[in-house]
């Protein structure tokens, strides 16, 4: 692996955690940015090797399994030309300066360019609003990505247009150091006002695509939930991510017994009058706080509630005072 202009090195050292976990998941973890197909691709060009006290694996496979001590150092070759054009969508910015933007996602845009999504993304949004000044850390297709919301998600999202202030907001969010807050509207009402859900989170053995709660195999996940209003058969919650898996949110009150409210994918559907109306999830990243990668004060936005989420409230609160006055 030798040394080329503008390219990324890397180093990770795995902990007792990561003892006989793959390769490319383990890789995945410490750059969550980065998709498991992209780093598959720099562990098969050779872009990475592992070593520990014992030998130097220069060409593993991604299925290695990583043992606790090994030091796996990463070369990520610098972006090509960016081959996602620039499409002026508009973006509801909530904060910006020369280092980052933080806007209010719709529901509906997808973040980044992806099969099925080729265009009109929130990468193809954002290249045109900056002007391209975008991070580079995450490849031709993720500029400037440092996480990401599901596509039918609004609310708070952070892009980073410098390459410092990429690897500073990911080291916030790898320390658990970034606030966000969520509401969801669920099927149901928790016996608890609050709590904790806690469950490892993996891939499902019959659908690639679903995640699910599992014994074995799966990453720690945390999610905190509080009761904010009953509305009937529908209750409005307040989520915190202590951990950023795939679908966490959605995965785990489904656990729970509650999916959220026009999930099609964990079960979120039902036989009720108002349920048509809900045509995605009603899923919003309400707030969203971290250090400023420069200035290290602390922000924090929120993300007012999308039209549809908003009406479907006011709608359900209808419902139960006209419940109330006919009892």
């Amino acid at each position: 692996m030798g040394t080329k202009q503008n390219e990324q090195r890397l180093k990770f050292t795995a902990g007792a955690e990561a003892a006989g976990q793959r390769l490319d998941i383990w890789l995945h973890g410490q750059l969550p940015a980065r998709s498991r197909a992209f780093l598959q691709k720099l562990i098969r060009d050779g872009c990475v090797q592992i070593q520990n006290p014992k030998s130097k694996i220069q060409n593993p496979k991604p299925n290695h399994p990583v043992q606790p001590g090994d030091v796996v150092e990463v070369v990520i070759p610098p972006p090509s030309p960016s081959e996602v054009a620039p499409e002026a969508i508009p973006l509801d910015v909530l904060y910006e300066d020369a280092d980052l933007i933080v806007v209010n996602k719709p529901p509906g845009l997808v973040v980044h360019p992806a099969a099925g999504h080729r265009a009109h993304t929130l990468v193809n949004a954002l290249l045109h609003h900056c002007r391209g000044q975008l991070s580079g850390i995450g490849g031709v297709e993720r500029p400037g990505i440092v996480h990401r919301l599901d596509g039918d998600t609004s609310g708070c999202l952070v892009a980073a247009k410098r390459d410092r202030a990429h690897r500073d907001l990911q080291e916030q969010f790898k320390a658990r150091t970034v606030a966000k807050h969520y509401l969801a509207l669920v099927w149901g009402v928790p016996r608890r006002n609050s709590g904790f859900i806690e469950g490892a989170i993996g891939r499902s053995a019959s659908d690639r695509k679903k995640m699910r709660v599992v014994s074995h195999g799966g990453r720690e996940a945390i999610t905190e939930f509080e009761v904010i209003k009953p509305l009937g058969e529908v209750t409005l919650l307040r989520c915190t991510l202590h951990t950023g898996r795939t679908h966490q949110i959605r995965v785990h009150l489904a656990a729970m017994g509650h999916p959220i409210v026009g999930d099609k994918v964990y079960g979120g559907t039902r036989k009720h009058p108002l349920a048509k109306q809900a045509g995605r999830q009603m899923l919003h990243a309400q707030t969203l706080a971290f250090d400023h990668p420069r200035t290290h004060k602390r922000l924090e936005f929120a993300a007012p509630l999308p039209q549809d989420m908003a009406a479907l409230i006011r709608q359900l609160e209808s419902c139960k005072r006209d419940a109330k006055r006919s009892a």
